[in-house]
């Protein structure tokens, strides 16, 4: 079963509504059983290009569920993809009002800069890394537009893969970056250390899961490009953030990058 047109057209009303109000909605699924990830993919799109409309510039991706946890927990055995926006980026060291987020998570992740454009199908994690210019430390910071984080893989597609916002570090030209698996991540709040990971806890590889996003554009006739950025999963859990706190990610060899919420 899927949905209908007015249907996809209903639930990226209420994912627009839920985001400015800041008021998250039911769960979707729930709301319209038939919504399968295809309808996911198609709101997803509708309300990126309503976006674009009104003078967004689309800056690249963001690649969601690729840590093993959160596939057995949503039940799935792939990755998701969502969309970055300039409006989305802030700097490093900066504040941000929680106040505008539903519920917001953070994500340490080593963002790519690509240099060349990536076409799938076929992409290889080798073609990947040709195409990378430069790697930086990064906290993404996740939202869902569903009422307590009560998604299905469906849910959160539709709601551009809970993505947020973007925080990046310095860049290391790709040539004097350490190997990525490699890349150790302590997680920080406040001072005290809460999470810790590696790059190999991204499909194996961070530069698999923008394989995985190239080959997967490809499906929809698109691909990322030069100066594009890319987010390929977080190396450790997604903790809770709020008012009054600062977040650090420690990254070995690529340096610090940090936020605090305001």
């Amino acid at each position: 079963m899927t949905l209908t047109g007015a249907q996809r057209e209903e639930a990226a009303r209420l994912l627009r509504e839920a985001e400015r109000r800041v008021t998250p909605v039911d769960p979707l699924s729930e709301l319209m059983p038939g919504l399968t990830v295809a309808d996911a993919y198609a709101v997803q799109r509708d309300n990126i290009t309503r976006r674009l409309a009104v003078g967004g510039t689309v800056v690249g991706h963001k690649v969601g569920l690729t840590a093993a946890a959160m596939q057995q927990l949503l039940g799935v055995d792939e990755p998701d993809f969502g969309h970055l926006l300039d409006d989305m980026v802030h700097p490093d060291g900066g504040t941000v009002p929680a106040a505008r987020y539903c519920a917001p998570r953070i994500e340490p992740e080593i963002c790519f800069r690509l240099a060349e454009p990536l076409r799938g199908p076929g992409v290889t994690v080798e073609d990947v890394l040709a195409a990378t210019e430069a790697v930086a430390p990064a906290l993404e910071i996740v939202d869902s537009r569903i009422r307590d984080w009560k998604i299905t893989l469906a849910d959160t597609v539709a709601d551009n893969a809970s993505s947020a916002g973007l925080v990046h570090g310095a860049w290391t030209p790709l040539a004097e970056a350490p190997d990525l698996a490699a890349v150790l991540v302590d997680l920080v709040v406040d001072g005290e250390r809460v999470a810790s990971g590696s790059g190999g806890e991204v499909l194996g590889h961070p530069a698999a899961a923008v394989a995985w996003l190239a080959n997967t554009l490809a499906d929809f006739g698109t691909a990322p490009q030069p100066g594009h950025l890319v987010l390929p999963g977080t190396m450790t859990g997604a903790p809770f953030v709020s008012a009054g706190q600062r977040i650090e990610a420690r990254f070995s060899g690529l340096g610090p990058v940090s936020v605090t919420f305001t």
